[in-house]
């Protein structure tokens, strides 16, 4: 593939976009109370994507812009749904257990982070990656580099993530609930999942009506995934 030039104006369109992806994340702060299901995977996807964001700055992503373009593309999957849902349209069945749980008493910030983290690793990456190389005009493979980079962020702070969200030493014990729900669901695995699934998506580009199925089953899958993260746990006070 020819190396992608990188001119100074799409630099800054590319700097834009994350600066703006960046400030309507860190409105939403404002916008909802902390113990909103939503609001918890929100600080936590702001962190990633503010990580990302630096390690892009100092130069960890050898091509900046294919990187931010990724970064960004990914984000708005994301934003696309809060909106739909703002506007009482449906979203991605991926999205619609933490949207529908959000506010519900009985489920955990562990639970509403993971969940969250599920829909967007586990459908929206795939796709992501598929709507960066067309913008960009490139392959799957040309991406995999960043893919992997982005994923060691993931990975470097899904650690932080669960020790900050944890009820407390009574996750240690075997019999809590939580504790099978977290042995269930594994970043590795949805990752792995995620660079597959973009993959067949890119391969069967030429087959419209086989991509959109594979599309509607990948989301229902990572729906039902999200729901059983969610399952309401009791109080172990």
């Amino acid at each position: 593939m020819a190396k992608i030039e990188h001119f100074p104006a799409q630099a800054d369109r590319t700097r834009t976009s994350v600066d703006t992806v960046v400030a309507r994340m860190r409105s939403f702060r404002c916008e909802w109370p902390p113990s909103d299901g939503l609001a918890v995977f929100n600080r936590v996807y702001l962190a990633v994507t503010e990580e990302i964001d630096r390690r892009i700055d100092t130069g960890l992503f050898p091509d900046a812009r294919t990187a931010a373009t990724l970064d960004v593309v990914f984000a708005e999957r994301y934003l696309t749904a809060v909106d739909a849902s703002a506007a009482g349209r449906r979203a991605p069945a991926c999205w619609r257990p933490l949207l529908q749980y959000r506010r519900h008493p009985g489920v955990r910030p562990l639970q509403f982070a993971l969940a969250g983290i599920n829909a967007h690793i586990g459908h929206d990456l795939a796709l992501a990656v598929v709507d960066t190389c067309h913008a960009l005009g490139c392959r799957p493979a040309d991406l995999e580099g960043d893919f992997d980079r982005v994923g060691d962020t993931l990975a470097a702070l899904e650690e932080r993530i669960r020790e900050e969200l944890m009820p407390g030493p009574d996750l240690l014990e075997i019999t809590d609930p939580l504790t099978h729900l977290l042995g269930s669901w594994s970043l590795e695995r949805a990752r792995d999942a995620a660079w597959s699934g973009a993959r067949l998506l890119w391969g069967l580009r030429g087959l419209p009506d086989l991509a959109e199925d594979f599309r509607e089953r990948l989301d229902a899958g990572v729906g039902l995934v999200g729901r059983m993260l969610l399952t309401p746990l009791p109080d172990c006070d």
